[in-house]
Order: C-alpha cells, then structure tokens, then sequence
C-alpha cells in the first residue's frame, strides 16, 4: 500500500497510437533528441502561451489514443517500456529449457494472464469460497475475523478499512501497525457529497454499475438494485465521515497513535482482538488510527446496519476488487463505468498490455531485473547522479541565501540536503517472489497468492526498523517521488531515458527537463508537507514562528495563483490541493537552472537550432509536459490529482521565474510575466 506521502510526479498510463506501426513488441528501446524543435508551434507567442509555443505541435500530431485518459511525452516513453517489457516477457512465457528463475516466475505468471478462455471458463468458481464465507457470518461479531483473514488478499482500502505497516510519523527509524480510512468504490469521498448535477449524475452511474456487478453475480434485477441502493448508503456515510484530499496533507491530522485498550474504545462492536490474530500482524502494541472519527462512524453503521446489509456490502467489494481478473462481463462493466465513463477512455487496453502491467505490479523487481540488464547503462547512472548532486549543492547554496528565512531554521532546514540518499536507477538488492505459487493455468491463483505474498511482507515489517534501500516503484517505471520520511529521491531506470533524459545532449534542455524533475523531488522536502519532516524523517517542528509565518505567506502566492486556473468548464484548479507539486514545480525548476549555470560557467555556450541556451533551457523544461487529457478525465483529476493540469504547470512556473522573461524578450503585463512573481525557494 502506498504511503500517504509518497509524492509522486506524473503517472501516466500509455497506449498504442493509432497510425503507429502493428500491434508488436520492441526489439530495443527507440532513441530520440531531448530538444525535439518540432514539436514546437511557433505561430505561438512564448511571452503569451509558453506552453503551447512549446509543445502545440506535439499535442496536435499526437492524438489521444481511444484506451487512454491522457497522452504525453511521459505516456509515450511508458508506452515504449511496456512494449519492451512485453517482448521480454514473450520470450520469457515460452516453457523452454533454460530459463532462469526469475525468467521462469515473470513468464509464467504473464502467460497465465494472457489465457483469456481459461479466466471465461472458470467463470466465478473463483470467488465461491469467499463468498461462501460471507454467506457464512452469522453476527456482526463475525467481522472482525473474516476482514483480518479477507484483507489479506485485498488490495487497497476496499473492506471498510485499510490494515498494514507505516513509518512512525513521531520516529522513522521504525515501523507500526496502521489503520487508514477506506471502504468506498468511488474515487474519493467528494464524489459522495458534492451536490452539483454532475456529481448526481455520477452517484446514479454508479449505483446502476453496483447493481450491474451483483446481477452479474447472478441476482435478479430487483434484488441487485436493492443491494445496490444499500451498498450506498453504507458508503455515502463513511465519506462523509473521511477527510478531505486537502485535510489529508496536514500530516498531524493522519498521526494518532493508539494502543490497543484505545482503539477498541473507539469502536466497541468491533473486536479488534480477532482482527489482528486473522490478518496475523505480528505487534499491534501500537497502531496509528489515520482517521479516528471514521472510526466512530463504523462502530455507529455496525450498530444501525443489520448483518444481511453488511453481507451485501462485502460480497459488493470482493467483486469489485476481483473485477478485472473475472470473465468478460465483470470486467467489461468494471471498465465501463471506472474507465469510460468516469476518465472517458473510448476501449479497453489490449490485453497484452494489461497482463504486462500487472507482472509490473506484482512480480516488479523480477521484471525490472531483466528491464535493467537491458536498458540501463552505468554512464546513465552516474550522469545523473552528478546531476542530482549539482542540484542539491544549488539548493544548499539557495537556502543560505533566503532573505525571509532565520539562521536558526536555515541551519536546521541545511541538514535536510545533506542527508538525502539518491537512489538512481534500481534497488541495490532485488526482491525475492520465490515463495509465491505461479501456475500457467490459474491467473486468478496467481494473483491472490501475489497479493498474499505483499499483504505479508508489509506486515512482517511491523515492529522491526525501516529498511531505507527499499524503493515503492518498480524499475521499469517512468516516474519519480521524494518520500519525506524516508527522505530520499528516487529516480527508476525507466525515467532516466530519452526523451526526458539523454546524457549524449547538451546541458541545457537536459537540465531544463530531468534537471527541473530532480529540483521537483528534492523542493518536496520542503512543500506545504515535507517541510513537517525533519532531516531523519521525523514528524517534527523545526521552524520557528515568524519563518513559518513567511513560509505560509508566501506558499499562499501560489495557492492562490492556480486556484485562479480553470481545469476544464466551470471546474477550478483547487490550489490547496495541489500546493506541494506547485510548490514542486516552481522550486524544482529555478534549482535547475541555478545547477545548469553553475554546471556551465566555464564553457562557451552558444545558440542551437536558432535558440538561445536559456531557451533551451526553458523549452526542455516545457517539452517534459506536452500532451492533452480527455475532459471528463480532467474534470475527475481535478477532484483527486493533487498536480495541476500539464499548461498550467509550465506557464505558471516560468510566470514567477524573471529570466525566463529576459530569454524570450516578454514584458511586464504579458500573461507569461507576472509583475508580482511568486517565490517560496
């Protein structure tokens, strides 16, 4: 399970783009430029519209393609990986002598995903035996024990709550029990209260996809309306009773530690005795409650909801979890609502594509082993470590010269950069699946064992001290995070390719892409969030009042810049809710451009392709964003992304950034200068 605080950049999914070439995996991994001119629309003004001046003729050749949400230049390189990766894993699934262990786990596990008739002829025997079980409760008394053992092989926060492992927000060096809001199969509590019309709309859709799933599960059309009518209003009041995306970035509001004596007195009717011996966590001495008055709200449902509501309201999530590894009907419907309708994606993924996607998930540093080998030179990764490195000494250089920041808080904020770790390219040891049961012929099996197998490992973490070489993302993924409590950057082998990142280029648009990524994670150290991390990691106030007073004045600028923006119609960006990536963005950006000049300071640097090095530098930065989102996909991000939309974070960054003006010769009162410029670091 993803920790509240890993502070993802993009993720993008990819696809195939109509006109390319055949449906066929790559042999090799395709090149191309960092500083693609073409890409550019120069009928744009730069000082008006930078980011389509940029990126308008990428956006216009570059379709959104009818199994995706969104496209850009981060979905087309994931679309390259997924492509390599699905030849590797071709090869791989060939039942051939030879092949090593790790060839032999990735391969079979991909062909067993593949086998799309033998999923449609075991119909939904699979799910019998839990449904079974949940025919089989007879007391609310029961629950406790059915959701240890059911949470086990659910991922998520399906079943009413979430139960794993986290860092201990008061202490880092160590790992708790934690319980985390959950129990909702809409995206995010806001879809729940929200009273505008398309809101209503979207409730009605999804009370018609409830029922939908529970027919298919072989109720009579009345009954499956019932059951769905009754699966939301036990949902519409646990949302109502959860935090908000923005309460959620307070890390104090998610930090209660309790012991066990306190956490049943929250809850009476629930016994958490037998929760904890089924789901078998190994010390629950201490378990931080993310959201204790959702808590108060469960044990009053358990009271005002009789057992047959809560049957039904379990057997809703167990089909909803299993959807996508169940015959077509179930899966064609779980697409239809989630992905059709509510991202407005035109068709499904191919299934190769998808079957490549959950090795990733499930087997990912088996997969990213081979991905690795293949892919990733060591010049790659030591030619971005110096970079990183070059970045982090222009932020120490920035912070010792802040004007609105103490000496005592800059030498406490000092110690953050220098304790960093850089992790680049791939964990320095690999993760070991060979106790997960693959079989060929039973996806399915396979799945629910590798889920089992992740359930376990998170929480046999309980109790022991943090493992800081493990990485949340697998090698092949075309992402990067910063995790405060880790406190390290992470940047996989996936990202550190071209078009975002090409070591054989000049410096500039380099810089301005993977550079301006690299100042993004480590300016997340000190967003709205990091900044209540110390250098350990620990949940700590390391400000003093008036430094934290300028901080919030001057995180407010931005705030209320891009609450400003419009996400799509009459949806506003919420600029609270997307602060830290602003914050990211802006930070990051004049990071990489101080390291870039350090970086350069004694080499003639002259115009390419008509461009001045600072424009390219500023058109690099630009080009890492160009793509296009479907509109109902803009209007659900702009509930739960905490980034911005792709035009926004570039115009609203080189806005605030004064040399970008005097590189494109903008003045005061065009829309790409701000006369008042927003500047946290």
């Amino acid at each position: 399970m993803r920790s509240q605080f890993l502070l993802l950049l993009v993720l993008s999914a990819a696809s195939l783009l109509p006109g390319q070439v055949n449906d066929v995996p790559l042999l090799a991994l395709p090149y191309s430029p960092s500083l693609d001119t073409s890409s550019m629309d120069r009928s744009v003004d730069p000082c008006t519209d930078f980011y389509h001046y940029a990126c308008g003729a990428w956006i216009k050749k570059n379709p959104i393609p009818p199994d995706q949400a969104r496209w850009d230049v981060y979905s087309k390189l994931n679309d390259d990986n997924e492509r390599f990766l699905w030849g590797i894993l071709l090869e791989a699934s060939k039942p051939m002598p030879g092949r090593s262990v790790v060839e032999t786990e990735i391969g079979d596990y991909f062909a067993a995903c593949m086998d799309e008739p033998a999923r449609d002829r075991a119909g939904i025997t699979p799910l019998k035996p839990e449904l079974d079980a949940i025919a089989a409760l007879t007391s609310i008394r029961d629950l406790p024990a059915y959701l240890g053992r059911e949470q086990l092989a659910i991922s998520g926060n399906g079943m009413l709550f979430g139960f794993g492992s986290s860092q201990d927000y008061g202490d880092s060096s160590r790992v708790i029990a934690a319980l985390d809001a959950g129990g909702i199969g809409l995206p995010d509590r806001d879809y729940y209260t929200k009273t505008d019309a398309k809101s209503e709309e979207t409730r009605q859709k999804y009370v018609e996809h409830v029922q939908k799933m529970f027919e298919l599960l072989g109720e009579a059309p009345g009954l499956a309306k019932k059951h769905a009518r009754t699966v939301m209003a036990i949902e519409t009041e646990l949302a109502k009773a959860s935090l908000t995306q923005v309460e959620k970035r307070d890390p104090y509001k998610l930090y209660h530690k309790l012991a066990p004596a306190e956490l049943q007195a929250l809850t009476p009717a629930f016994q958490w005795a037998a929760f904890f011996k089924t789901s078998q966590a190994p010390d629950t001495s201490t378990i931080n409650v993310s959201e204790p008055a959702y808590l108060k709200e469960v044990q009053r449902l358990l009271k005002a909801h009789k057992l047959d509501d809560w049957k039904t309201y379990l057997r809703w999530h167990l089909v909803h979890s299993k959807a996508s590894l169940l015959p077509a009907g179930f899966d064609n419907a779980n697409f239809d609502f989630y992905s059709k309708y509510l991202r407005g994606l035109e068709q499904m993924p191919p299934r190769w594509k998808r079957c490549v996607r959950r090795v990733d998930r499930d087997l990912g540093e088996a997969l990213g082993q081979v991905f690795v080998a293949k892919t990733f030179a060591p010049s790659t990764k030591q030619s971005a470590l110096a970079m990183t490195k070059g970045i982090e000494a222009s932020m120490e250089s920035e912070i010792k010269q802040l004007p609105w920041m103490g000496e005592e808080t800059k030498q406490r904020a000092l110690e953050k950069p220098h304790g960093i770790v850089n992790k680049i390219g791939y964990p320095d040891k690999w993760r070991d699946y060979s106790s997960i049961k693959i079989v060929r012929d039973d996806y399915f099996g396979n799945v629910d064992r590798a889920t089992v197998f992740e359930s376990n490992r998170q929480l046999a973490k309980i109790g022991k001290p943090v493992d800081r070489t493990e990485w949340q993302i697998t090698p092949p993924t075309v992402d990067a995070y910063y995790d405060p409590q880790m406190n390290d950057i992470n940047f996989p082998a996936g990202v550190l390719q071209p078009p975002l990142f090409d070591p054989k280029m000049d410096a500039a648009p380099n810089y301005g892409n993977t550079g301006a990524t690299i100042g993004h994670e480590l300016t997340h150290g000190f967003d709205d969030e990091g900044r209540q991390f110390d250098a350990k990691g620990d949940l700590k106030d390391w400000w003093t009042k008036s430094d934290a007073e300028q901080f919030e004045t001057r995180a407010k600028c931005v705030s209320d810049q891009y609450s400003g923006y419009t996400a799509i119609d009459d949806v506003k960006i919420n600029g609270k809710l997307t602060l830290g990536e602003d914050l990211a963005d802006l930070g990051g950006t004049w990071l990489a451009y101080l390291a870039w000049k350090s970086a350069t300071k004694d080499q003639d640097l002259q115009p390419i392709d008509g461009f001045t090095p600072d424009q390219r530098f500023f058109i690099g930065m630009a080009q890492w964003a160009c793509g296009d989102e479907r509109a109902a996909s803009k209007r659900a991000s702009a509930l739960t992304d905490p980034h911005s939309p792709d035009e926004y974070r570039i115009n609203g960054v080189v806005s605030n950034i004064p040399e970008f003006g005097k590189a494109f010769a903008c003045r005061v009162g065009q829309p790409m200068v701000h006369e008042h410029a927003c500047r946290v670091w």
